[in-house]
């Protein structure tokens, strides 16, 4: 970006919630059914049905209003938003509007590199959290002609509403990664991306540096990748950069992204809140919360995933190690459970991100790993006390991998224990040195970095058994030519 311009990104995220049921009638919202079989006379906005409440979706929207910091209202009041599109039965969408559940708030965004260097850091404020009920799906194409499936129509949501605090595409992708997986710890939302239940709509405008307005912004209409968001902001920032350094002005309107073409496109002017015709819902009365029960479902709230890194790196975890193992709630839980039987938290980070994230696989809120948690202390368990080495445990690890075999069920069958036997490390270690004369006159001579040659030439040796800690004490010691230990 020009040195002179700086962008001005906000992002509206819709989240579905998980729920069994729609957000006001008792139909599934299950993915994946026949198109418009989970459908009934409400959601389909028939004359004379009438929308009930459901309690579940209450209590989400407000746990994920809590862990954001917001203010939850005691009362707030549901609201018509009309316009007429083929997904939209009814002719309106039941939104939150003038009261909305929630107000106010902020997410903190940081992130690191592998070196543990800060790369993002930034508070993220919360304009609101509203609830509201989805649209169904146009379905283009399907034998020359669009259709509709309104299976998803009234599937419940929440939409959060970002401030415009955010100022490069690195920044908001960050954001959308940490909400999202934020949603998925208080298991509020599945996040998934594919499916459509994590989306969102994304604000961008331009300005120069030091002004304070707030630049014309375009809208970038349901967003459901990273990767997407990423390319839209990019390209729509170095767009209306373009403009306006042309001498041309920006058009408050919506607008698509084309990934095939890398672009964005024009859709649509931008509608206001006018335009909707906002109105109190008539069949539905103000909701109102106990200030007791908001307190109750507050203290519910697990520890945040942002808690969890902060926590893990005061103990002494490195801070992108606790990044990763922070950033599913899937992770997050195999990690917990295999330091509760007794594994060093390092070790076991390590061990995670170098050998486990490998085979991993996700599905919403499910992390399958390759291995179980007991499985694994028990691998860690046999490192910590010498009986193999490091890699050593990682050879055992892809035979137990799909398998529900123990680590020392497969260190005993191969013969695989640690060699810790001082005489037999110490010949080994002389024999190497004695065929190595140039490389031992280049360590006595100050090139220490020569220690790794040697150590691999040992390990080689004895097909990786020895215990690395003695070895690398036994060559020391000989190398410089003494009889005590390093």
């Amino acid at each position: 970006m020009p040195g002179d311009w700086e962008a001005v990104i906000g992002l509206e995220v819709h989240a579905q919630l998980l729920t069994r049921t729609k957000a006001f009638c008792c139909c599934q919202t299950s993915f994946g059914a026949p198109p418009n079989t989970h459908v009934c006379p409400v959601c389909l906005g028939l004359p004379g049905a009438l929308p009930v409440l459901q309690g579940e979706a209450v209590r989400l929207a407000v746990r994920a209003a809590l862990a954001l910091h917001g203010q939850v209202a005691t009362s707030s009041v549901f609201a018509r938003k009309n316009y007429f599109y083929p997904d939209l039965p009814k002719g309106y969408q039941i939104s939150q509007y003038e009261l909305p559940l929630s107000s106010g708030g902020w997410i903190d965004v940081e992130a690191f590199d592998p070196k543990g260097n800060p790369t993002i850091h930034r508070r993220v404020g919360i304009v609101r959290v509203h609830m509201e009920d989805d649209a169904g799906k146009n379905l283009h194409g399907l034998g020359g002609s669009s259709v509709v499936d309104l299976n998803r129509a009234g599937t419940p949501l929440i939409e959060i509403v970002g401030a415009p605090d955010l100022r490069s595409s690195e920044e908001a992708v960050e954001y959308l990664r940490q909400l999202r997986t934020l949603l998925m710890f208080l298991g509020v939302c599945d996040g998934n991306l594919e499916q459509g239940s994590f989306r969102c709509d994304v604000n961008v405008s331009v300005r120069r540096r030091g002004e304070t307005a707030l630049g014309t912004r375009a809208e970038i209409k349901n967003v459901n990748s990273f990767r997407f968001a990423q390319r839209a902001i990019d390209f729509e920032v170095t767009r209306q950069i373009a403009l306006l350094s042309a001498g041309g002005t920006v058009v408050q309107e919506t607008r698509g992204w084309n990934d095939q073409e890398g672009r964005t496109f024009s859709q649509r002017s931008k509608e206001e809140a006018h335009d909707y015709r906002y109105f109190p819902d008539p069949d539905l009365p103000p909701l109102r919360l106990d200030p007791e029960w908001i307190e109750r479902r507050r203290a519910e709230l697990p520890e945040l995933p942002s808690d969890m890194r902060r926590r893990l790196t005061d103990e002494g975890m490195h801070p992108y190690a606790a990044g990763v193992l922070t950033s599913h709630p899937g992770i997050a839980r195999f990690f917990g459970d295999v330091v509760a039987l007794g594994s060093n938290p390092t070790r076991v980070a390590n061990f995670v991100m170098s050998e486990l994230m490998r085979d991993l696989q996700t599905d919403g809120l499910v992390a399958r790993f390759a291995i179980s948690p007991a499985q694994l202390a028990g691998l860690l368990a046999l490192v910590e006390k010498g009986s193999i080495s490091g890699k050593q445990a990682k050879d055992v690890y892809g035979e137990m991998v799909g398998t529900d075999r123990s680590a020392d069920e497969i260190v005993r069958e191969r013969g695989m224990s640690q060699v810790s036997d001082a005489g037999a490390i110490e010949e080994a270690c002389a024999r190497v040195i004695a065929a190595s004369p140039r490389q031992a006159e280049q360590y006595r001579a100050g090139k220490t970095g020569v220690m790794g040659y040697f150590v691999g030439q040992v390990m080689k040796a004895m097909q990786g058994s020895a215990n690395p800690q003695m070895v690398n004490e036994v060559l020391a010691r000989l190398l410089r030519g003494t009889g005590e230990g390093a």
